[in-house]
């Protein structure tokens, strides 16, 4: 639920702030090579490697590329994200393939969470600062759909991994394995219904 404290001129500036995908990955590869803390390297190689994956092995699904071309409307993606965050690997590369299907139609900007807490504050999911989180906005930077951090499927997975003693040690492990598995089919399925979402707003009907 969006703060009412942001305004569509604040969605818009944070938009206008936001940096593309190509230029994420080059400030990433910076970072991991100057980031003084090791296991954040760490988790920074990792990440890269998925995206790299993604980028060379994603393709949109048919049903998507169609709902895609059909969009009537022009949208923006505004993603919150960090170059550490494991789901954020899975999700970026995702996102900007679909974004560059468009062909215009959906801009995709970044930006970094810690950067910009009022923003992220304003998209909590349950009370806690979760990432990646990609807010929908119509041409007037007005909200039009949330999605994030993970998709429902296996964000029950998570919560059951956590809530056990046993795995929530790991459960990051069986986290990615599930990506692997799922090739993106649940992420796909629920973008879509962002993007259904962005189709039915009527960009003239309001100012």
């Amino acid at each position: 639920m969006a703060n009412n404290l942001l305004t569509k001129f604040d969605y818009e500036r944070f938009f206008s702030e936001g940096i593309l995908y190509d230029f994420y990955k080059e400030q990433m590869a910076r970072d991991l090579i100057a980031n003084a803390d090791i296991q954040i390297q760490e988790y920074i190689a990792l990440n890269q490697s998925r995206m790299r994956r993604l980028d060379k092995t994603y393709t949109p699904s048919k049903e998507l590329q169609e709902l895609v071309r059909n969009l009537n409307h022009k949208t923006y993606w505004l993603v919150l994200t960090e170059h550490w965050c494991g789901d954020a690997s899975q999700t970026l590369p995702v996102l900007n393939k679909i974004a560059e299907l468009s062909q215009g139609k959906i801009e995709l900007k970044l930006v970094y969470r810690d950067q910009n807490l009022d923003l992220m504050d304003a998209h909590l999911t349950k009370n806690g600062r979760a990432i990646p989180k990609l807010i929908q906005l119509n041409e007037h930077f007005t909200i039009t759909g949330i999605w994030g951090p993970r998709p429902n499927e296996v964000q029950e997975l998570v919560n059951k991994l956590k809530a056990n003693p046993e795995t929530a040690a790991t459960y990051a492990s069986d986290l990615h394995l599930w990506h692997a598995r799922n090739k993106q089919k649940a992420m796909e399925k629920e973008v879509s219904k962002l993007i259904v979402k962005a189709n039915l707003f009527c960009p003239h009907c309001l100012s």
